[in-house]
């Protein structure tokens, strides 16, 4: 579903990213572990087809994201922490606004959004003006407005920050009921427990580079530590005391 060959990044004198190249298959929650400033946003955006990496490539759904960059954004979803509403819409409207941009009609949009109500739990969400909502109920419309055309590819980034325990299980279960035959999820984050609640791989990204990845078990027994927080600081560890010889 994606695959990322040696992406690199940088920002003026700042390298974000280094020959980063990972893949991500299908029914796969895949995900991206690392420190604030790692660069797992500055990979999703590049994915995204939002900035342009300085060197390398990848492709999203079979789709160059160079050169097929609209087929690439019309094949995913993205949903943040920081993410917006238009405060004099309700939720509902928010949601047949973004659908317009997809072409979907009416009846076409009405489904999808008891579909998502159903996984969601979007509840008054849907009536009420998005003024005064919670960081919650905002973030159940920013995902649901991220999926509303069904993408086969969503990429999560920090999506449960600020939320609180009901709001941020809503989320989690999304995220694990997302992936299928056809569809693939990048969940990227800095919390342990939702790494290992969720992901099927895990890449660790330090300092641009990816530093170590496969499944949750198998870093730790890597690491020979005994769970995911203290794995990923012997691997940061090791992998610094190697860029150093």
């Amino acid at each position: 579903m994606i695959t990322a060959s040696k992406l690199s990044k940088s920002f003026a004198e700042v390298k974000a990213l280094s020959e980063l190249s990972f893949q991500v298959n299908s029914g796969e929650v895949y995900g991206l572990l690392g420190p604030n400033g790692a660069g797992k946003t500055t990979t999703l955006r590049i994915l995204a087809t939002l900035i342009e990496a300085s060197s390398g490539t990848a492709s999203v759904n079979g789709f160059d994201i160079k050169k097929d960059a609209e087929e690439v954004r019309k094949s995913i979803g993205v949903v943040n922490g920081g993410m917006g509403l238009y405060d004099r819409l309700t939720g509902k409207e928010v949601l047949y606004y973004f659908a317009s941009f997809y072409g979907m009609s009416k009846a076409a949009t009405d489904k999808r959004i008891k579909e998502l109500d159903d996984l969601l739990d979007l509840g008054d969400t849907l009536s009420r003006r998005t003024t005064g909502f919670s960081t919650g109920m905002k973030q159940k419309i920013v995902i649901a407005r991220a999926v509303l055309h069904d993408p086969p590819v969503i990429f999560f980034d920090e999506a449960t920050s600020g939320l609180d325990i009901m709001a941020r299980r809503a989320v989690m279960n999304f995220v694990k009921a997302y992936p299928s035959q056809s569809r693939a999820v990048i969940y990227s984050t800095h919390v342990m427990s939702e790494v290992e609640e969720l992901c099927d791989r895990v890449g660790i990204i330090y300092k641009g580079k990816l530093i170590a990845e496969d499944k949750v078990e198998a870093l730790i027994e890597q690491s020979g530590e005994r769970n995911l927080e203290n794995a990923f600081f012997k691997l940061i560890e090791r992998s610094g005391s190697e860029m150093h010889t």
